[in-house]
């Protein structure tokens, strides 16, 4: 059976066997004991984003009675879905996170304080994904905006279309306004410096 874990940049969670993740998440206890997703979509404030291997730790995905396991094709993804960077087994890179976010709003935070920020920044009651408009020309590198109907990775002077085995080839970088999927205290983050890992087709 495939299961429903694999996260899209547009907030969904869709079952899809060719989706292949390069980093998991966490949000809590999501799944049944049939491995089947419930309605909720989250049920802790600290959307994480984690390594797929970390000291040697097996597990069976969707177990009953412990956390749902997420996947994302790369970091952008997970950025744009809501989550930030684990302090345990992602230290250096939730330190970069922790950097980039004071860098951006003058304070350096603690976990909690981050993710009370970004939880009303990247979904609504109703589960919905909060979207904003942005110049896209002033868009950090790392960002994903909606662009013709479709999810796309900000990178250089090109957008690139997200697929679930990885990215399309480049198109020349939007005029004007364009729909911001990435949350905006993320996006603070990512204009601060912070650069996420990218999935390797994002440099094809």
């Amino acid at each position: 059976m495939t299961l429903q874990n694999r996260v899209l940049p547009t907030g969904e969670i869709v079952a899809d066997a060719a989706y292949r993740g390069t980093l998991m998440g966490n949000r809590g206890i999501l799944h049944d004991e049939h491995q089947r997703l419930g309605t909720a979509r989250w049920k802790l404030r600290g959307w994480v984003c984690c390594a797929l291997s970390f000291k040697g730790r097996k597990r069976v995905p969707m177990s009953p009675g412990r956390y749902t396991e997420l996947f994302f094709l790369d970091e952008a993804v997970a950025l744009a879905a809501g989550h930030r960077p684990c302090a345990e087994c992602r230290r250096a890179d939730y330190e970069r996170f922790r950097a980039a976010w004071a860098g951006a709003t003058g304070a350096l935070p603690r976990a909690p304080e981050m993710d009370a920020a970004l939880h009303p920044a990247r979904v609504t009651r109703t589960r919905a994904q909060v979207r904003h408009e942005a110049e896209a020309a002033a868009l950090p590198d790392g960002a994903f905006v909606l662009w013709q109907g479709a999810a796309h990775l900000v990178t250089g002077d090109a957008i690139r279309p997200f697929g679930v085995t990885g990215y399309g080839a480049p198109r020349p970088r939007p005029m004007g306004a364009a729909t911001v999927l990435t949350p905006r205290p993320s996006l603070a983050v990512l204009a601060a410096g912070y650069r996420p890992a990218l999935h390797p087709t994002a440099t094809a």
